[in-house]
């Protein structure tokens, strides 16, 4: 009898943490991984961003009182529907996903909420945010721009933001680092760049690239991986202060 293949799918993000641990630890905020299923080229998996996204959420919850959710794994990757695989919702279900997480939160007692984005095809969660000061939940979305600018300072990233955009440097080094299983081989000779893409919403990623990548793998590291999770881990403490309020501390980061 054959032997079934192994299950390459990374133990994403589960709570490790009671209702009353939490309690006992104030933790009022929460943390919420949004990743997608979508392609990464030919070396990096589906869940590419989802592990991102969760290996980012998984450092903040290590190093601040907060409460770390289960990610959302299917989101909006509408632009790479020409690809085998990959699979999307709509901006409005994401929408409302959030927004009844949201909810549900604020009524348990907690009402900070940041949405740790690992796609930036979720456009939508920042219109989430927006409308968010009328919910009774303060939000947040990290990392933001600057976030990932100290990030790659710090990490010495090679590849400038605008061109490392999918199945890149940044996203091959962090799972060189967390997750280095999930890597098929090959991706040093996958490099592939797209300068002028200002139609990219209405034409899609097929465009700009036939191997799904766009960005330079080849200059990957699991040095800078460990180095980028350090940077966005530092820079979340200051979206904690400014959610927790004024005088607030996060003791001794357990």
């Amino acid at each position: 009898m054959k032997e079934p293949a192994p299950d390459r799918t990374p133990a994403l993000l589960l709570p490790t943490e009671t209702t009353t641990e939490v309690s006992a630890r104030d933790a009022d905020a929460a943390v919420l991984p949004i990743g997608s299923f979508e392609q990464h080229g030919p070396c990096l998996p589906l869940v590419t961003d989802t592990v991102v996204a969760c290996a980012l959420s998984r450092r903040i919850a290590a190093a601040h009182r907060v409460l770390a959710l289960p990610p959302i794994t299917v989101s909006c990757s509408h632009e790479h529907a020409d690809w085998a695989g990959t699979v999307s919702i709509s901006a409005a279900t994401l929408y409302h996903m959030v927004r009844d997480i949201a909810d549900s939160l604020r009524r348990s007692g907690i009402r900070s909420l940041v949405l740790v984005n690992g796609h930036g095809g979720n456009y939508v969660l920042r219109n989430v945010v927006q409308e968010s000061s009328g919910w009774g939940i303060r939000m947040a979305l990290f990392p933001e721009s600057a976030d990932w600018k100290a990030a790659r300072e710090a990490a010495g990233i090679a590849t400038s933001a605008h061109d490392d955009m999918h199945a890149g440097e940044i996203e091959t080094s962090i799972l060189l680092h967390t997750h280095p299983e999930l890597l098929r081989p090959g991706h040093e000779s996958t490099d592939r760049s797209a300068g002028d893409r200002r139609h990219l919403l209405t034409l899609g990623m097929r465009e700009y690239t036939t191997t799904g990548v766009l960005g330079r793998p080849s200059r990957a590291t699991a040095e800078k991986g460990a180095a980028l999770l350090d940077s966005l881990t530092e820079s979340f403490g200051a979206y904690h202060a400014l959610l927790r309020g004024p005088g607030t501390q996060d003791g001794d980061g357990s």
